[in-house]
């Protein structure tokens, strides 16, 4: 009965189908958006003064679909849009590249043709436009789903973001060298400078690549977030309901519809432009968070980490294998066994002149404390002042409103503060804990403490060169996300009935916890 019902109901809906395709297609291809009929095209509403998008939504929906149907299918459909995606973009390298010889590359003959901008017009595009590096952060939301993530996800995301970055900057040079920015048409950049060069049948294959590419992008943004959302009500932070995983398709189908209406929602009623800003912001704090805490686990990781009540079995069981000083009692034992008798403890006791030893280490371990707790504290404020150095100093150098004077002052200021941090990082050792903190065997972020401060500086002078419009609007989520934590997630959070255990033990309780589940 329910198969003859989704027959009658494909078949119903098939003349439909076909009528949104081919007017998809038409749009694409042929016209514009006043080529589509006039319940999908592009509306303005006068009362509210806003610009409302239709066929985004429902491409929203679409994909939001595809991937509620399954992880290996979504992936499919994204392998294979991907790969149009990459043959377009070679063959705009291959045949631009031959235009541009052919032509003598007249973008590149003009002194205002390249580079009109500087570096700051650079970076404030890159900042526009950093949310082509949304996919990355989505290939570490997905760790559950593979089967090596420790090897598979660093090798993937550096992959995929050598391959990507190489293709964008090669395809940026050869538009540039043929036609300047400012005679380019913004709607069909690419595919408009192949027809000023006679080559218009270049126009269809252009324009299937970037159908490619908008759905490619969807099915980056729409399929991290449900997977954050059910990691967030895992540890309590949201409700339940965002954590149910369905048994057939091993997909978070709640969350992923959940996600799919928010964002169908924002692309019905904003502007393509407002949207590309606040991912961007979001995907440039992510990434800053992330510097950030590669440089608190190198010196300051903690000392003790959650683990969720139900464990508590295993972390009593671990515990026991462990004495007071966190030495692994069976280790001790061994040895006590095969190098002393069974009357040591008390020889060892009567005996002054063992005594002294031990007390000169106890000493000694007590100083090494002490210089440890100093080390973590310099550490700290040292990675707190080198934050501060990269706001001022990137504000100071965005803002051309300020004052010289409280300019220059401020970038001195910041300047020193970043070549502080840098000196001070460097000298100072790193903390042992590091290689005990969460489960050894992973990825290690190289150029330490250099690369994540690099990283700093960049995103916050990205973040900064956004707009003031831009964090106005993302600091109305954020308000929203404070208001569901301080209403839901502060009462509701795991980390309330949480067990805390020194990382020495984290590791094995985690390997332990697997063991029982498997």
């Amino acid at each position: 009965m329910h198969k003859c019902f989704c027959f009658f109901l494909f078949v119903a809906l098939l003349p439909f189908c076909l009528n949104l395709s081919f007017a998809f297609i038409k749009a694409f291809f042929f016209g514009g958006p006043n080529s589509l009929p006039g319940f999908l095209a592009r509306q303005h509403i006068p009362g509210l003064d806003i610009v409302v998008d239709p066929v985004a939504s429902i491409l929203v929906f679409i994909v939001t679909g595809l991937l509620c149907v399954g992880i290996k299918e979504s992936t499919l459909v994204q392998g294979f849009v991907t790969t149009v995606n990459v043959c377009v973009l070679l063959f705009v390298i291959i045949a631009g590249s031959y235009l541009g010889f052919k032509t003598g590359w007249a973008g590149y003959g003009l002194p205002s043709g390249y580079f009109a901008f500087g570096v700051d017009g650079m970076l404030a595009g890159s900042a526009t436009l950093f949310f082509a590096c949304i996919g990355f952060d989505s290939i570490a939301s997905t760790a559950e789903e593979v089967k090596n993530p420790q090897r598979d996800l660093p090798l993937g995301i550096g992959f995929t973001l050598a391959t990507c970055c190489t293709l964008y900057m090669l395809v940026s040079v050869v538009i540039l060298g043929l036609v300047p920015y400012y005679a380019m048409n913004p709607d069909t950049p690419i595919s408009s400078v192949f027809a000023e060069h006679g080559v218009h049948w270049a126009a269809y294959i252009i324009t299937s690549g970037a159908v490619m590419a908008l759905c490619s992008a969807l099915m980056g943004s729409l399929l991290p977030q449900p997977r954050i959302l059910m990691a967030m009500a895992r540890d309590g932070l949201l409700p339940s309901f965002f954590s149910d995983v369905n048994k057939n398709t091993q997909v978070p189908v709640k969350s992923t519809l959940a996600t799919g209406i928010g964002a169908a929602t924002l692309a019905f009623f904003m502007d393509v432009d407002q949207l590309a800003g606040m991912v961007s912001v979001g995907t440039l704090l992510a990434f800053t968070m992330v510097a950030i805490s590669v440089l608190i686990l190198r010196y300051v990781p903690p000392d003790e980490v959650p683990f969720p009540s139900s464990l508590q079995d295993t972390i009593d069981s671990v515990a026991l294998q462990y004495d007071l000083n966190g030495q692994d009692i069976n280790c001790e034992t061994s040895e006590i066994d095969a190098g002393t008798s069974s009357t040591l403890p008390m020889l060892h006791k009567n005996n002054a002149a063992v005594d002294y030893p031990e007390i000169v280490q106890q000493e000694a371990q007590g100083n090494f404390v002490l210089k440890e707790e100093n080390r973590r504290k310099i550490a700290g404020w040292t990675i707190a002042f080198t934050c501060t150095g990269a706001f001022l100093l990137t504000y100071a150098a965005t803002d051309l409103n300020l004052p010289r004077p409280v300019r220059f002052t401020m970038c001195g200021v910041g300047g020193a503060l970043l070549l502080f941090g840098l000196i001070v990082l460097t000298l100072v050792e790193q903390d042992d804990a590091r290689h005990s903190f969460g489960h050894s065997g992973g990825f290690i972020c190289p150029f330490v403490p250099l690369l994540p401060i690099f990283c700093i500086l960049i995103n916050t002078y990205l973040l900064i060169n956004l707009g003031a419009a831009t964090w106005a609007r993302v600091s109305v989520w954020l308000l929203i996300g404070v208001f569901v934590y301080a209403l839901y997630g502060r009462t509701h959070s795991s980390l309330l009935d949480a067990v805390y255990v020194p990382v020495a033990h984290a590791d094995r309780i985690h390997r332990s916890s697997v063991d029982i589940l498997a």
